[in-house]
């Protein structure tokens, strides 16, 4: 009897040692590629971390994101880089808080995110299933937004997740909520940037630690 418990445990690290190693591209805006922090401490990458410390090998990892893009202008720049389709195990997508902030037509952002959305189901190797939503966070209880005078931040950002859930339903692709969790954090200035409006590492670690063990349950079941 415990020669077998012994050969079920080498088996089952086996089996955790031997998972194949994965492709991930991130696709977003500032919050993506971690605007005033070091890219090692951008959500992306925390997040990888954690998935290689815990034996889910990430070999290859890119980012797509600019401060201040739309989602027209991420879509635009994807369509540049001439990916074949399934080029990725793992596709991530954070978007629209520039559209919100620009204040840009919300039937235009509606239309492009579907867009972005269906574009990284067919980039995924695993297609619905090696993709994952983020939403977007709340900005504004941050200096930035008090200073600013920006009023009804909450409210139209609350608009912009609920279609973004909506559209993850739609496609059976995870969605990870921000707005609640990011709000009260922006209160803290050690959750903020040098700037006062983007994300610290330490809230970036958050973020990752409300979905890394999300994420690494999809891997598992790729």
């Amino acid at each position: 009897m415990k020669h077998f418990s012994l050969v079920l445990i080498s088996f089952a690290m086996t089996a955790v040692y031997s998972q194949e190693p994965i492709s991930y591209l991130a696709l977003g805006d500032s919050y993506t590629v971690g605007e005033q922090v070091e890219q090692a401490q951008s959500w992306p990458y925390q997040l990888v971390s954690y998935l290689n410390s815990n034996s889910l090998h990430v070999k290859t990892q890119e980012v797509i994101a600019v401060s201040g893009w739309r989602a027209d202008e991420l879509k635009d720049s994807i369509a540049t880089q001439n990916y074949k389709p399934h080029s990725f195990d793992m596709v991530s997508l954070l978007i629209g808080v520039n559209n919100q902030y620009q204040k840009k037509p919300f039937r235009t952002f509606k239309i492009d995110f579907e867009d972005l959305l269906k574009t990284a189901i067919v980039l995924s190797s695993k297609n619905e299933k090696g993709v994952f939503v983020v939403g977007i966070p709340d900005y504004s209880l941050s200096k930035f937004a008090k200073d600013k005078n920006l009023r009804r931040v909450s409210s139209r950002l609350k608009r912009y997740n609920r279609f973004i859930q909506k559209m993850s339903q739609k496609y059976n692709v995870a969605f990870y909520p921000l707005q609640n969790l990011s709000k009260s954090l922006h209160k803290n200035q050690k959750m903020l940037a040098k700037d006062g409006l983007h994300p610290s590492a330490k809230q970036y670690k958050v973020w990752v630690d409300s979905f890394k063990h999300k994420v690494a349950h999809q891997i598992k079941n790729f």
